[in-house]
């Protein structure tokens, strides 16, 4: 056991840990839970000196009594620039065997570290070395420990944070060291991952270290000790050692303690001999260098020869150590106090050895020579950049984003120099690092480029630095530049620059002849007329003027399928013009296009738009799993809005399935978001939610109030094309409040908007709107309207209208006819999970004479989004390892998800997964469809009718049983 009888001090063999007898408990439950299956991961915080090591040490210790294997890695900032160099040490013991992995898989490992000419992805990679941890855990449970993650490469951090949020099924714990001050570095907010934080010694247990350490000090010297260490134990061990005849040097009380302490060690180093010294001086500027490079490179500090007995001196003294079979420095202060002690000129000599020692690893020769410079140099900063080209074919993107910046530091050329901040920036907003993106613009001179790269910067900006959407000006800046960049040949940056600007115009609603300006200025860039990006740009600047002909070309259109950028801007075109069904199929095409590529950030958001569209055509199990799905996504990539957008789709499927209170807190989280600010797309998708939750819950004053704000101009969650869509919600309300007076002049303008724009959502969701809200005169041949449409893709709004309509049959007494579109509404409600909408029906069977037992949830409702994401996979026929690769998790994880569905559905295998499935889109619960005792009268909520008489002839025909989902 970690702790002992007294909790105040723990014992490992000879050594005895004061004072952290709660942070040693939670290593131990971390681990025991690996053990039985219940990976995670934690981030021990504190800063320098506080006892990391020390942690990161006791769990070593408890991992190995207990059986458990370790894999280690340390950061060092001499790696930085180097892609998954500390991934590639954390694995180095797992990588002479490969064969657990599928052949994709392997693949992409070997290009992650250079053996292999593939251009990897970081959740490929991230998922590749989930499988390959997971296999050996299978074998033997392991702990992954973490040193110094701060200074580690950015895609080993990216790929460590992957694996750790993955870990819940796994017999695999991790814990990962970072510096307090580096407060961006795996914050739990952001990860998910678990946070240790790690304070001062409390005064007792201060006492107990310095008395261990340092037992022969005076009573006043130990107190100054004990004051100026603050409970930072590396202090208590290390400033005894800088007291010479019981005085402690007063200026250092003058000093924060991690200078005190790296002075303390600097006189260490410096009190070494002239070959130790040259030989840790050489180790300080590259802790991964091997030992040849070293020893040459302390040579040439010293002018003679440098053995290797060299070190010995500096482990004796207390600089360095061996641990697990690597030289290390026994703190990182150390490390940095060395190198900082070291003249300049030591230090350019250093570098300038390491580099010719490395011929046969071109990045880390780029990065010493870089190291070496003084000046501008022309062949260092194309050498980094050659570096940067390499970072990327190996998926690097956030190391070729630090060797552009270090290239455009050493070029003498300042349109080279401008160019190189450009791409380095544009890299940067793929990572979506917004800050790292706007400081790389900014020292970027648009001045020195030409047209080109002043639309690609422009496009940077846009991306980092968005603005008020609504801004005009923007939009007229951006069809300059792309006029410009056109005019300079490249057409690509100007229709993306087009681009930018077209979805500006949907996302905030500006008016028609804003997006005029854009269509002007696309009009003249000669992209061909079924251009995916023609037709996305048309739909986005101006539906209305432009969107009958784009729908009108969406399905005829042949495109080539395996280019996914294009179905994606095909699909966004179809979706703003309301064509749901057309938008799905490209939609669809590309999320999986996105998810074989590894294309996390695109993947989220096009699974918040497909999961949008989901809705509306009733799919609604996969609205779930996308929804979610994308706002996870978003949330791994730092891509917040899309976080929000994701919120608001997830907020109008709980208020249509019923759930008022989640749809309202949803809702509400979106629209206080500073991000959807002037975004009135994603405001109109919450306002909504809000109001159809209101209906449901039977407050439908308050609902019609929320509602009916979707159709001023003035307001901040209007959007010309989505309020349209919440017409049926809007007549629903006014209708059940008793004010359908209020909305006819919103129904007049969405009648005449109609007329010159075919979108089928609108027209859809009008003839409902014009049905409910009918005069009794006109109200039969609004229905025959409405229900002549082709709904078979629409099971919402088909369901809706054999509600609205059977209700209206009932009300004029022609009972026996109403019951028919009724139970096809109950079923159709009853298939989605609308339950809300489904009381509604059962209240008016009843109203016509017939019972029906209330709705029971299918058991496939209880399965969380990825559980159904899993089964829909394996009724298709993928393996478990398929599977995995399509949701970035490992097999075993999936192997754990079936585990729980099969009961869950009530079934014992695979093969009953597709019919499980299937009965929950389709199976209506069981029901009493027998009349009452009476057929030709209704129940007490009806007066009697006679239902012999004949339908007038301009009564619209019924809907036929059984046309639900």
């Amino acid at each position: 056991m970690l702790q002992s009888g007294d909790g105040r001090e723990m014992r490992h063999g000879q050594e005895v840990v004061h004072g952290r007898d709660a942070e040693l408990a939670v290593l131990e439950r971390l681990l025991a839970n690996a053990r039985a299956n219940r990976g995670a991961a934690l981030v021990v915080r504190g800063h320098a000196g506080i006892g990391k090591t020390m942690l990161l040490t006791a769990a070593r210790r408890y991992a190995a009594e207990a059986g458990m294997t370790v894999l280690t890695t340390n950061g060092a900032e001499a790696e930085t620039t180097l892609p998954f160099a500390g991934l590639h040490q954390l694995l180095a013991p797992l990588l002479h065997d490969l064969r657990a992995l599928t052949p994709r898989l392997q693949r992409t490992l070997r290009g992650a570290f250079g053996q292999e000419d593939t251009r990897p992805d970081l959740f490929t990679v991230g998922l590749a070395v989930l499988e390959l941890l997971g296999d050996q855990a299978a074998h033997t449970p392991l702990l992954l420990l973490v040193e110094d993650a701060h200074w580690l490469d950015p895609e080993t951090l990216d790929v460590l944070v992957f694996v750790a949020r993955r870990l819940t099924v796994e017999p695999i714990a991790a814990v990962i060291a970072v510096r307090a001050q580096h407060t961006d570095v795996l914050a739990g907010t952001g990860t998910g991952i678990g946070q240790l934080p790690v304070a001062e010694l409390d005064d007792d247990a201060a006492r107990r270290v310095l008395a261990d350490h340092a037992p022969g000090l005076g009573p006043g010297l130990r107190e100054r000790i004990l004051a100026q260490a603050a409970g930072n134990p590396l202090a208590l061990v290390e400033l005894p050692r800088c007291v010479t005849a019981d005085v402690l040097d007063d200026s250092l009380e003058l000093l924060p303690l991690n200078e005190r302490l790296e002075g303390a060690f600097a006189d260490r180093f410096a009190q070494l001999p002239p070959a130790s010294r040259a030989v840790v001086a050489a180790f300080s500027a590259d802790t991964g260098c091997p030992l040849p490079a070293l020893l040459a490179a302390a040579r040439a500090l010293t002018g003679g020869e440098v053995p290797a007995e060299s070190f010995q001196p500096a482990i004796d003294a207390g600089l360095l150590q061996i641990q697990a079979r690597r030289l290390r420095f026994r703190h990182p202060l150390m490390r940095s106090a060395v190198y900082r002690s070291v003249s300049d000129f030591a230090r350019l000599t250093v570098h300038s050895v390491l580099a010719d020692t490395f011929a046969d690893d071109p990045d880390r020769r780029a990065w010493h020579r870089s190291a070496a410079t003084l000046g501008p140099d022309e062949d260092i900063s194309g050498e980094l950049e050659a570096a940067a080209v390499r970072a990327l074919e190996r998926g690097a993107l956030g190391v070729a984003v630090t060797d552009l910046d270090r290239a455009s530091e050493l070029t003498g050329d300042p349109a080279r120099r401008s160019s190189l901040l450009l791409r380095a920036a544009e890299l940067a907003s793929q990572l979506h690092d917004r800050g790292v993106a706007a400081q790389l613009v900014a020292k970027a001179s648009p001045a020195q480029g030409d047209p080109v790269d002043r639309g690609r910067l422009a496009l940077v900006s846009d991306i980092v630095e968005p603005g008020d959407v609504r801004d005009t000006g923007r939009i007229d800046v951006l069809c300059d530049l792309a006029l410009a960049a056109h005019a300079a040949g490249d057409t690509n940056v100007a229709a993306m620059l087009c681009w930018r600007a077209a979805s500006r115009c949907w996302w905030a609603s500006l008016p028609s002849e804003i997006g005029g300006r854009v269509t002007a200025v696309l009009a003249r860039l000669g992209l061909a007329d079924d251009d995916p990006r023609t037709l996305a740009i048309s739909a986005y600047a101006q539906p209305d003027v432009l969107g009958a002909d784009v729908l009108r070309q969406l399905p005829t259109l042949i495109p080539d399928r395996t280019d996914i950028d294009a179905m994606r801007f095909l699909g966004g075109a179809a979706l703003v013009l309301g064509d749901f069904v057309t938008a799905s199929s490209y939609m669809g095409t590309a999320a999986a296009g996105y998810r074989a590529q590894g294309r996390a950030a695109l993947l989220a958001r096009t699974l918040s738009s497909t999961g949008f569209i989901r809705l509306w055509l009733g799919r609604w199990p996969a609205v779930r799993a996308d929804t979610e799905e994308a706002e996870a996504l978003a949330e791994e990539t730092g891509d917040h809005f899309w976080v929000v957008a994701a919120r608001a789709s997830r907020a109008l499927h709980e208020a249509m399935c019923g759930n008022s209170e989640a749809a309202f807190r949803l809702a509400d989280d979106v629209l206080a978001s500073p991000l959807v600010v002037g975004v009135r797309f994603a405001a109109e998708a919450a306002q909504h939610a809000r109001g159809v939750a209101a209906n449901a819950a039977g407050r439908h004053d308050e609902a019609l109030d929320l509602l009916i704000r979707l159709f001023d101009p003035s307001d901040a969650t209007f959007h010309l094309d989505m309020s349209g869509w919440a017409l049926p919600d809007l007549a629903d309300a006014a209708v059940r409040s008793g004010r359908q007076e209020e909305v006819r002049e919103i129904l007049a303008r969405a009648e005449e908007r109609a007329a010159r724009f075919p979108s089928p959502a609108l027209h859809r969701s009008l003839a409902y709107a014009a049905a409910v809200l009918a005069p009794e005169p006109r109200a039969a041949a609004a229905f025959a309207h409405a229900l002549a449409m082709d709904l078979g893709d629409w099971p919402v709004h088909r369901a809706r209208l054999g509600l609205a309509y059977g209700s209206w049959l009932r009300r004029r007494r022609r009972i026996l006819e109403s019951r028919v579109p009724l139970r096809a509404a109950r079923d159709g409600f009853d298939a989605l999970g609308a339950a809300a909408w489904g009381r509604l029906a059962r209240e008016e069977l009843r109203a016509a004479g017939e019972e029906s037992a209330g709705r029971s949830a299918p058991s496939g409702e209880t399965l969380t989004a990825q559980e159904l994401q899993t089964a829909m996979l394996a009724a298709a026929g993928l393996s478990n390892r398929e599977i995995g690769q399509r949701l970035f998790v490992s097999h075993r994880t999936v192997s754990s998800h079936l585990y729980r569905i099969f009961p869950k559905l009530g079934i014992t295998a695979r093969s009953q997964l597709r019919e499980a499935l299937d009965a929950l889109q389709a199976r209506p619960p069981a029901t009493d469809d027998r009349p009452s005792t009476n057929d030709s009268q209704s129940t007490n909520h009806s007066p009697p009718t006679d239902d012999s008489q004949p339908t007038d002839a301009s009564s619209p025909p019924s809907l036929q049983p059984g046309a639900v989902v």
